[in-house]
């Protein structure tokens, strides 16, 4: 007969053992930690889980130290929330992990988390954390989801400087489009920025106008700038007698001659008959649509001389 002691082996909350008082173990998932992150030495040291507990599969590691339930998703954006507010105090969100907070996601969850910090901070090396000494401009930074981070128009001269060439322009576009930042401002506070980068920040904003729908659409408008072709009218609204055509990616009214990219999404069921009755519209209209797919930006000058034959008046 056992005299009623529990111990935790890792298999459920208690079970007898033959000497010494009852042991107490805390429920294997206590419901205020249940969609939260928290600090593994203070939930141990309040009794709320065992630190064998932790090292069960119903919690996971976030960060050093750090931890949350299973069912939490751990997100770029909780990553950077508990990196700034739990792991390094005092720091701002910056770069492409202050984008996914904007909502803007220009990185996948795990990719590393962007913190800045003032000079002379002491240096903190985690593995998926960047953090920069570099001391933030006035008005750069403000708070959201209870961190410090950049302002969208910020967020997009800082992402502009750390990316390449159209990678930059196709972030800060991004960030434009969603509607969080506007195109006039961060050209404004991209032509004020100095400091590393910030001339390549100021090429991109200038090359950025946040008018297009996807990042190919982009891709495609800087190898028509490039190509030497006319710049092109982004968004643009066919119409005829009758009221509205069709809207276009890339259009040179002109000429009516229009680019569509044609992307994963027209291979979804009915898609095919929509884009072909618009085709039909169009080329009723008297317009001419050059359709340009992923393969084609790996051959841009014949991409370039496909649109520059298509703005070419027929004689």
């Amino acid at each position: 007969m056992h005299n009623g002691a529990a111990v935790d082996d890792g298999r459920g909350p208690c079970r007898p053992v033959r000497h010494g008082a009852p042991v107490p173990v805390p429920p294997s998932v206590p419901d205020v930690l249940r969609s939260r992150v928290f600090r593994a030495s203070v939930v141990i040291s309040r009794g709320l889980l065992t630190r064998n507990q932790l090292r069960g599969p119903t919690w996971r590691r976030v960060w050093p130290g750090l931890y949350a339930h299973r069912d939490v998703e751990v997100t770029h954006a909780l990553r950077a929330r508990t990196a700034a507010s739990l792991l390094v105090p005092g720091s701002v969100v910056t770069g492409c992990s202050a984008a996914v907070l904007w909502g803007v996601d220009l990185v996948a969850a795990e990719a590393d988390v962007e913190l800045t910090v003032p000079p002379g901070h002491h240096p903190v090396r985690v593995p998926g954390l960047r953090v920069r000494r570099s001391r933030l401009p006035d008005g750069w930074v403000c708070r959201r989801r209870g961190v410090a981070v950049t302002t969208p128009e910020a967020t997009a001269v800082r992402v502009a400087a750390a990316l390449a060439d159209d990678d930059a322009v196709v972030a800060v576009d991004r960030l434009v489009a969603s509607g969080v930042a506007g195109i006039g401002p961060v050209r404004s506070l991209a032509a004020a920025a100095r400091g590393p980068g910030s001339a390549r920040a100021r090429d991109a904003c200038r090359l950025a106008d946040g008018l297009a729908e996807s990042p190919q659409e982009t891709r495609v408008r800087l190898l028509v700038h490039r190509g030497g072709l006319p710049a092109p009218v982004a968004q643009y609204v066919v119409r005829d007698a009758r009221g509205f055509v069709a809207r276009v990616d890339l259009a040179w009214p002109e000429h009516r001659v229009a680019v569509e990219y044609d992307g994963l999404w027209h291979a979804e069921p009915g898609q095919f008959a929509r884009d072909r009755q618009r085709l039909n519209r169009l080329q009723a209209a008297g317009w001419r649509v050059v359709f340009v797919m992923a393969a084609d930006l790996r051959r841009p000058d014949e991409l370039v001389a496909r649109i520059a034959a298509a703005l070419t008046p027929v004689r």
